[in-house]
């Protein structure tokens, strides 16, 4: 439990000094394309961006003014754990899907308000988390419990 605080409390400063410039506004990142799949069969595309690098996670969707329907961010951590972001410096609402190892999806924060220092967390220890436009999860019917199919993922044998 106390690992856990730690790694959550280490993130946390992470984006406070992130947040405090544009120092961050010009990473780059590596694109790739993932695809959810719902319980009720349907299969929904995304070109992703890739944030693996502390400096990408602490920029993430930062001072983007858009986002593509089908566009999102993947963070992919280097272990999995239980994962706290905010909206400091975002300016666009967005949908915060947090996966575990196997491509599950734990749970969705839908609409994370732009700008807000509140947390937002993982119900639980999670591997990555896919941030999508605001309202897409409900849009398109994802929810906990379907599969986000991606090489970062590893399917259960």
């Amino acid at each position: 439990m106390a690992a856990a605080i730690t790694r959550i409390l280490t993130l946390v400063l992470l984006l406070v000094a992130a947040g405090t410039g544009p120092l961050y506004a010009s990473e780059t990142f590596p694109t790739g394309r993932l695809t959810i799949e719902t319980a009720s069969g349907g299969k929904y595309g995304f070109a992703i961006e890739i944030a693996q690098t502390p400096r990408q996670m602490a920029q993430g969707l930062m001072f983007r003014e858009q986002l593509a329907p089908d566009a999102g961010m993947l963070f992919i951590l280097p272990a999995t754990q239980t994962m706290s972001m905010w909206m400091k410096n975002t300016l666009i609402p967005l949908d915060m899907v947090f996966i575990d190892t196997d491509g599950r999806i734990v749970n969705i924060h839908e609409r994370a308000v732009p700008h807000s220092l509140d947390t937002i967390s993982s119900a639980g220890p999670v591997k990555g988390v896919l941030e999508i436009g605001g309202g897409m999860a409900s849009k398109l019917g994802i929810r906990a419990g379907d599969r986000v199919v991606h090489e970062a993922f590893q399917p259960p044998k």
